[in-house]
């Protein structure tokens, strides 16, 4: 029998907006722990729905079957890297200005 038990979960990436106070507790509650934000979201996210009675038994319901996906979840790239891939940008982002652009231009100015 091993001494060990490891047991490898899924794990995506997701965007979320936090109020600045809750983000900040955050980072002070894995700097607590020594731990990272991340673990701290989701054993925090876990402890909570498995301790909400009416949650678990909204779970057993055909409602929640058929709820909407909100959370906006990162589709892994082609490389596996779990990163979303970023658009390219064909002109630069306002407010950047564009003699700061390295590429080599023509006479007319293109790249």
């Amino acid at each position: 029998m091993p001494l060990l038990e490891i047991v490898q979960t899924h794990q995506v990436s997701a965007t979320i907006r936090l109020d600045q106070t809750t983000a900040e507790q955050i980072d002070q509650y894995a700097a607590f722990l020594n731990v990272s934000a991340d673990d701290v979201v989701d054993k925090a996210l876990a402890y909570v729905f498995a301790k909400d009675r009416d949650f678990q038994e909204y779970l057993r319901t055909p409602e929640a079957a058929r709820s909407a996906q909100s959370l906006r979840v990162r589709r892994p790239s082609q490389n596996g890297d779990g990163a979303e891939p970023q658009p390219r940008r064909t002109k630069p982002t306002r407010g950047v200005d564009a003699a700061s652009d390295s590429r080599p231009r023509s006479r007319d100015g293109a790249a």
